[in-house]
């Protein structure tokens, strides 16, 4: 299997038309996923988080983000309100989570690489993005009027790209985090829309300032770069954040804080397992261990199955319901300098590396 590459450009409701179009089976798919992992897991009814989703539309009504939405709602057929749930679902079921006291998708292992640590001396990054079994994805290469160019991984029905980098050389990955102050019911700028807004960023410094400088609702972790040698992680909890610069040429993240309480941060007292601490340190020592690294040094960590099975790359726990379950759904490794993206379509054990770039969109490999 190999994701959709999808191509688009115009305006921002153009590009919401071309998406809602070439992928309205995949939105219906991931709408059908989410509303039933919102049930079932975060005991939330599909009507409450339609009147959560509408709570953020008076706030995006206007922007650019709202205009693509309207316009995959014209596209695929599906209703506004529906894909307005789907794009803040990080917001609904991140704060679910911490409700019900469960440790929700606990996946998720990034890193970027300086170039003088880095095998070809580009600045490389990347990350195993742990998630939902089943949720539908896809290439997405943007053109934007201005002439800035982005490619990334989206789910099918969000708008723009979580895990990707656009032709300034500036690339985002990301992880999920929780505090006990998340609250979904702060309607201010979404985890999505920050995603969408970073990757329409010339510098680093813009980037990191659509994370810093704008109230947040829920906890995020945000690894960012640009070339020729920068990288950048910012914890963001509502009330605080935290910047981290690399340590001998690398960065790497999970999905907890790295010091909570020197941030002024408390994680949610769930039964948390341990996982997250355990693929941090995992992938560092292997990123140590094999400097300076390789793409093929990447691919091999990045299938890495150390406590298995919740390494770094993720299989479904069989002791755990499946409205719990977490799969590696995309392993992505980016090179900033050639402005290329690798896409596994499942866990990287299982699945070949294909490859894009915003020279040519055309998917090389299996």
């Amino acid at each position: 299997m190999v994701f959709p590459v999808l191509v688009v450009d115009g305006d921002p409701y153009d590009q919401g038309v071309q998406h809602g179009s070439a992928l309205r089976e995949q939105i219906g798919h991931n709408l059908d996923v989410y509303y039933d992992r919102f049930l079932r897991e975060g005991q939330l009814e599909p009507d409450e988080a339609r009147a959560r989703a509408a709570t953020y539309q008076p706030i995006l009504e206007g922007g650019s983000y709202y205009q693509a939405l309207t316009g995959m709602a014209r596209g695929s057929g599906h209703a506004l309100l529906d894909l307005l749930v789907l794009n803040l679902r990080y917001e609904l079921l991140y704060y679910q989570y911490g409700v019900c006291a469960v440790g929700g998708a606990d996946g998720c292992t990034s890193f970027a690489l300086l170039p003088d640590a880095s095998a070809n001396g580009h600045l490389l990054l990347g990350q195993n993005w742990d998630w939902i079994p089943g949720v539908k994805g896809a290439f997405l290469h943007t053109r934007e009027a201005d002439g800035l160019e982005t490619l990334g991984f989206t789910e099918a029905g969000i708008v723009g790209a979580k895990i990707g980098l656009n032709s300034a050389g500036l690339g985002l990955v990301i992880n999920g985090l929780m505090s006990t102050v998340d609250d979904w019911s702060r309607a201010v700028m979404p985890f999505h829309v920050r995603c969408y807004e970073i990757l329409r960023r010339r510098t680093l410094a813009e980037a990191a300032s659509v994370i810093t400088d704008t109230p947040r609702s829920c906890s995020a972790n945000f690894l960012i770069a640009q070339t020729p040698d920068h990288a950048l992680n910012i914890e963001a909890s509502p009330d605080a954040v935290s910047q981290i610069g690399p340590r001998g040429g690398a960065l790497v993240h999970a999905n907890h804080f790295v010091d909570p309480a020197g941030l002024g941060v408390v994680e949610p007292a769930v039964e948390r397992r341990p996982h997250s601490y355990t693929r941090h340190a995992r992938l560092a020592a292997l990123l140590s261990e094999r400097a300076p690294v390789s793409i093929g040094d990447l691919e091999w960590s990045l299938r890495d199955h150390d406590n298995y099975p919740d390494g770094i790359c993720r299989h479904a726990h069989p002791d755990d319901p499946p409205e719990e379950w977490c799969v590696t759904v995309t392993s992505a490794i980016m090179d900033l300098e050639e402005l290329s993206l690798r896409l596994t379509d499942g866990p990287p054990c299982e699945h070949q590396y294909a490859e894009c770039s915003i020279a040519h969109s055309a998917v090389l490999g299996c």
